[in-house]
């Protein structure tokens, strides 16, 4: 089933694009024994798009270029944007969503010929050997031979990325209301004595609240949010400027900095360090306006 969005928000997810098609999963070929140990694809959505929540029983690997994959699993949002992928164990429920234009490419992994699992969904760092394996594999005149060699590369160098790129929701009822309305509006710039006074509660409750839930308070959350909503921003080609504004800050040196403390480097530094991994090819590169620090 397809239907286009009117931009409204889901629960514990950004706010729609105008324009998007929400599509439920149908139980695909996949759901059936699987002919090898991984199967590989691609798709190019046009639009926006979101996929219903779903589960497989293959573990998945789903990344893009061009674009960024947001995925909601139970209470944690993640954002992967280039050079980064997201292992999908079997079984898990989860929803997703990629930008207009992205190309969407995904893997799945038979569990009973893996020689290894990851019980929790993790962000995968997307090599140009990696994404050219799975590349590989989505040929359908492969020998068995050829398969194989492929396939135990793949299972040699697919790992982990050093960051996790999750924002744990709060799943708090005292608190869901700030989660939500930042989701859909990242430049809410009410304080925490604002919130407070809003809900009808201590602002000692809801930092306390957000400590318990997320680890993190209330000012610390909202930066993590607002820095996974500029991954997509900026994937999607807009400047460091046009993003600082739409994300409430007061000046791109700001948006800047904070990117910094979450990230660990610049927006620019760490977009360019996406479209120029070694030993990239051009057609696995970065297609979008470069980010520059401004």
């Amino acid at each position: 089933m397809v239907r286009p969005s009117r931009g409204d928000a889901s629960p514990g997810m950004w706010r729609r694009e105008a324009g998007t098609v929400v599509r439920r999963v149908a139980p695909p070929l996949e759901q059936t024994t699987a002919p090898f140990a991984i199967i590989a694809g691609l798709q190019i959505p046009r639009v926006p798009t979101e996929w219903a929540p779903h589960s497989h029983v293959l573990h998945e690997l789903v990344w893009v270029r061009g674009g960024t994959l947001t995925s909601r699993v139970e209470d944690r949002v993640f954002t992967v944007s280039e050079g980064h992928g997201l292992w999908m164990p079997a079984g898990v429920v989860h929803g997703g969503r990629a930008t207009a234009g992205a190309r969407f490419y995904e893997a799945f992994f038979a569990p009973d010929r893996a020689p290894f699992a990851f019980a929790e969904p993790r962000a995968i760092t997307m090599t140009p050997l990696l994404e050219s394996l799975l590349t590989h594999l989505s040929r359908t005149d492969l020998d068995a031979a050829a398969r194989e060699r492929a396939e135990s590369v793949v299972f040699d160098v697919l790992e982990p990325s050093e960051r996790q790129f999750a924002l744990q929701l709060p799943g708090d009822a005292r608190i869901d209301t700030i989660a939500e309305t930042l989701l859909d509006d990242p430049a809410d710039r009410r304080s925490l004595e604002e919130w407070a006074l809003r809900l009808g509660i201590s602002d000692r409750t809801i930092t306390r609240a957000f400590r318990h839930a997320t680890g993190l308070s209330f000012a610390q959350w909202r930066q993590v949010l607002r820095v996974h909503r500029a991954l997509t921003l900026l994937s999607e080609g807009l400047d460091v400027a046009s993003v600082s504004e739409t994300l409430g800050y007061a000046q791109p040196s700001t948006f800047i900095a904070s990117f910094r403390r979450v990230m660990g480097t610049t927006p620019g530094a760490f977009f360019d360090k996406a479209d120029s991994t070694p030993g990239a090819t051009e057609d696995v590169r970065n297609p979008v306006s470069p980010v520059r620090d401004s």
